[in-house]
């Protein structure tokens, strides 16, 4: 089933509210759409242009499983509302792996560093997340 972009960006604001992305501080997660009306391939000077930081800002590209990887895993250890975080974060990941192609995370900045978790919808265009990680 495809989905609208509008559609896309409703279905991971309701995935991602009130999820947090734990680092040394806890951000949530905001849905985002970017169009561009013809057909551009991302690439680290694209997001750095989009997102309105300067060219010279470092950008380091992960790979989306690995971004999640602890978030989606439950532990031994976890309470019953950690295993329900890691529920929702596996949920989350799976509207995204359903909705986009070519996924991949953008790290950008140092210190306290803006995420981008962006994947390419079926009109060409990308949508995604973006959050906030303090890594010192």
């Amino acid at each position: 089933m495809t989905l609208t972009n509008l559609e896309i960006f409703e279905q991971l604001h309701e995935a991602a509210k009130g999820l947090l992305w734990m680092s040394e501080s806890d951000y949530p997660f905001e849905a985002l759409i970017w169009e561009f009306g013809e057909k551009i391939l991302l690439d680290n000077e694209v997001v750095l242009k989009i997102t309105k930081h300067s060219l010279d800002t470092p950008v380091k590209v992960m790979e989306f499983d690995t971004f999640f990887k602890n978030a989606v895993t439950h532990q031994d250890w976890h309470n019953s509302e950690e295993a329900d975080t890691v529920n929702r974060y596996q949920e989350l990941v799976r509207i995204m792996k359903q909705y986009l192609n070519d996924l991949k995370v953008y790290k950008v900045g140092e210190i306290e560093i803006d995420v981008y978790i962006i994947g390419k919808t079926d009109a060409g265009d990308y949508a995604g997340l973006a959050t906030v990680s303090i890594e010192t």
